[in-house]
């Protein structure tokens, strides 16, 4: 019963989430902007959290990012960043850089800076792809539903089928059975959405890679909470824990889908 409870919880509140989700990002613009650069100081927020650092050096960071995604608000602007998208981007990295080295320095602590390289990275990678001329809502929909697809497809299957662990001493539940239904509902999700939207042939077949990167990124934050020594990033989201707990595998997949278009192989 505790178990059906805490699949409920989850699935509620998992609809919540993507509802509010993809209703920003239908409207796109600032409306998506404003929820991936909340998203970025949450996550930059629950990263200083568990390098259990002082309230200075946590607001030192916050208002690091937070300056950061102010400064890519240019990308909310369609018709600039469909004339200069490669300089914009290029821009945005150096200074995310250039501030990840400055905060690590002033604050001894090169977590901090690798924290906001964590936190703006994808964040920027998703506006990115939301405001590509024409294709924008349908690449940003692909990369996040490519994640939500890995993640309920390694859930059902890890729990159906069981078997042999992948990294058992950093994620004890994830088993390859688990990564298999992930990338089989990656490549199902991803080619539906695709095809419907008329995107490039190779996001037909994309999704299966994709969620392995996914799975990494799971794999990733699994070890940053065990150097820690917490179970969960946080608590701001019911059944799911916290902001760093579900936008894991966002992390690796939007910039690898946004560095593919940009360069043209996507």
């Amino acid at each position: 019963m505790a178990l059906t409870r805490e699949l409920r919880l989850r699935i509620v509140s998992g609809i919540v989430m993507m509802a509010v989700a993809l209703t920003a990002l239908w409207f796109g613009g600032a409306a998506f902007w404003a929820l991936a650069s909340l998203l970025a100081v949450l996550m930059m927020v629950e990263w200083a959290t568990m390098a259990q650092v002082s309230r200075w050096q946590l607001l030192l960071s916050v208002l690091a990012v937070a300056a950061l995604m102010l400064s890519s608000l240019s990308f909310a602007d369609p018709i600039k960043l469909a004339t200069i998208a490669d300089r914009l981007i290029a821009q945005t990295f150096d200074l995310t850089g250039l501030a990840a080295i400055l905060v690590a320095v002033v604050s001894f602590r090169a977590r901090l800076g690798a924290g906001i390289l964590y936190a703006v990275f994808p964040a920027v990678a998703l506006i990115y792809l939301r405001e590509q001329p024409g294709q924008g809502f349908a690449l940003a929909l692909w990369t996040l539903v490519i994640v939500w697809a890995t993640d309920i497809g390694a859930y059902f299957a890890g729990r159906a089928i069981g078997g042999p662990k992948i990294a058992p001493s950093i994620s004890p539940s994830k088993t390859w059975a688990g990564l298999a239904g992930g990338m089989v509902g990656a490549l199902v999700c991803g080619a539906a959405i695709a095809s419907a939207s008329g995107l490039a042939a190779p996001f037909l077949i994309a999704g299966a890679p994709l969620a392995v990167a996914a799975q990494v990124g799971d794999f990733f934050e699994s070890w940053l909470k065990r150097r820690s020594g917490v179970k969960d990033s946080g608590t701001l989201l019911p059944g799911h824990g916290g902001i760093l707990d579900r936008l894991d595998g966002v992390v690796p997949v939007a910039l690898l889908v946004a560095a593919g278009v940009a360069g043209g192989i996507l």
